[in-house]
């Protein structure tokens, strides 16, 4: 998954970081409402979410070249 991320564009790092964060939305109201397959669904979801973050501030910082679209 960490290879992976560093091979997207911003545009695709933005769509990523959404889908994510709505599936770490529903794995926790999963955790609330019924019982959870995989409990550490939660914490797997949150780093990547902390990877894609980190990723789109290091474009942001000039730290990383921009990818252009495929």
């Amino acid at each position: 998954m960490k290879g992976k991320l560093e091979e997207l564009t911003i545009e695709e790092l933005e769509r990523s970081l959404n889908e994510t964060k709505e599936n770490l939305r529903k794995e926790r109201f999963k955790a609330v409402t019924s019982k959870v397959d995989n409990p550490k669904k939660i914490k797997e979801l949150k780093k990547h979410i902390a990877r894609i973050l980190t990723l789109k501030r290091q474009y942001a910082l000039g730290i990383r070249e921009k990818k252009a679209l495929r």
